[in-house]
């Protein structure tokens, strides 16, 4: 069984002490250690070659673990490569360096897929930051004053936890989203100093409000004031907004004002109703009466008569609670629009001009009827069945529309 030569087989020690190596090129002098012996001497340059041999076993060891980058890697590897080949070492230097030789392709290959990774990155980096760009052109041009500064700021830790990419794509992007975070900055700022003025000049609207409404809280002309109150509240609802510090003062000290009127007004009101429930009742069996009287109606002229009558009796009776207006009104209403229906009736029914339009129509309806018929009887003593059932078809549509005509006659005689 063969065994591997270990390091010492590749040095031999001269006559004078000097150490040589054994190199492909042949022999090398690596130096001498004094007063030393010869295996000594070797071992000496031996160690050297061990801590070579370890620096490479922790080159591949760090390669291969993904520790060091390619980059690094074959630096490190060009390094030792040149150190071993010149090494004052004893050892198989030229195996040594074929191991870092050999390490070339593992390299490039990393090298290459570092490069491909990189460059999926630097793809996916791009696209991010575009899709960014186009938020934050959206968020400028948008008017989300409260939100935007929020997504600005999340936007942009977004932005800083990617990698760069190639320095004029990066700049350029960068610069639009600069570009879009100050435009909407200047918006904002712009857009806030404009409402700052219109919520100053509301503040003073609302003031100038509360100058005129004071004096009102007081008075009792309750109609005039009530309208003048609605006025001014959407007088205050157009004033819009005041400073958020002072709106809500002004609107509390607005609304006392209303309260101390419209309390006032109500507890008035209140009194009078109970006052005015006599009233109440008194028009309500004068109403109850008036209708048992006058309907149903069958004299126009007595009818309007009574109603006269009525009118008078219940416009001197005086006022009734505010809840019990409409109902009375709407009774009232109705009894004189049914005394106002009928004298339109009986009008209808006495003109003389509509009464001769009716008289005319029955005339030639009864014409017309006599000539069909005449017309059926010869056209069936000629022995033309078919001319004949056409006219006693058409008398009988005349017939119903004489019939109408006749009611409507009948109701000017009746």
């Amino acid at each position: 069984m063969s065994q591997v030569a270990g390091p010492q087989s590749f040095g031999r020690v001269g006559e004078d002490g000097t150490v040589y190596v054994q190199t492909p090129e042949g022999e090398r002098a690596v130096g001498q250690v004094p007063d030393v012996s010869g295996e000594e001497a070797i071992e000496f340059f031996v160690r050297r070659y061990r801590s070579l041999e370890t620096e490479v076993d922790l080159l591949e060891s760090r390669l291969n673990s993904g520790r060091l980058s390619p980059h690094n890697a074959q630096q490190t590897a060009e390094k030792l490569h040149s150190e071993i080949l010149e090494a004052n070492a004893v050892g198989d230097l030229a195996a040594l360096a074929a191991r870092l030789d050999a390490l070339t392709p593992s390299i490039e290959a990393k090298a290459a897929s570092q490069r491909e990774a990189k460059a999926d990155a630097q793809a996916k980096a791009r696209q991010a930051k575009e899709e960014m760009v186009g938020k934050a052109e959206q968020i400028a041009a948008g008017t989300d004053w409260r939100g935007g500064v929020t997504k600005f700021r999340n936007l942009l830790d977004e932005w800083k936890k990617l990698p760069r990419i190639d320095k004029i794509t990066d700049d350029e992007l960068w610069h639009r989203f600069s570009s879009a975070r100050t435009t909407y900055t200047r918006r904002r700022k712009a857009q806030f100093a404009e409402q700052n003025a219109k919520r100053e000049q509301a503040q003073k609207l609302k003031q100038a409000i509360l100058e005129e409404a004071r004096p009102l809280a007081g008075s009792t002309d309750w109609g005039a004031t009530a309208r003048d109150f609605r006025d001014l509240m959407a007088r205050w609802k157009a004033a819009g907004p005041a400073p958020r510090e002072v709106d809500d003062k002004l609107w509390k000290e607005f609304r006392s004002i209303q309260d101390t009127f419209f309390d006032a007004r109500n507890a008035t009101m209140a009194q009078q109703d109970e006052e005015f429930k006599g009233n109440q009742q008194a028009k309500e069996e004068l109403l109850d009466a008036a209708e048992k009287q006058i309907l149903p109606i069958t004299d126009v002229n007595t009818a309007k008569a009574q109603f006269r009558t009525f009118l008078d009796q219940f416009n001197e009776i005086g006022k009734v609670p505010r809840d019990s207006i409409r109902r009375i009104d709407a009774r009232v209403r109705d009894l004189e629009q049914k005394v106002h229906a009928a004298e339109e009736k009986e009008w209808k029914r006495t003109d003389p001009q509509a009464r001769e339009r009716a008289e005319d129509t029955v005339r030639m309806l009864q014409g017309q009827i006599e000539k069909l018929t005449a017309d059926a009887e010869k056209a069936e003593a000629a022995g033309k069945q078919k001319d004949a059932a056409k006219a006693r078809e058409s008398i009988g549509t005349y017939q119903s529309w004489l019939d109408q005509a006749q009611k409507t006659l009948d109701d000017f005689t009746s």
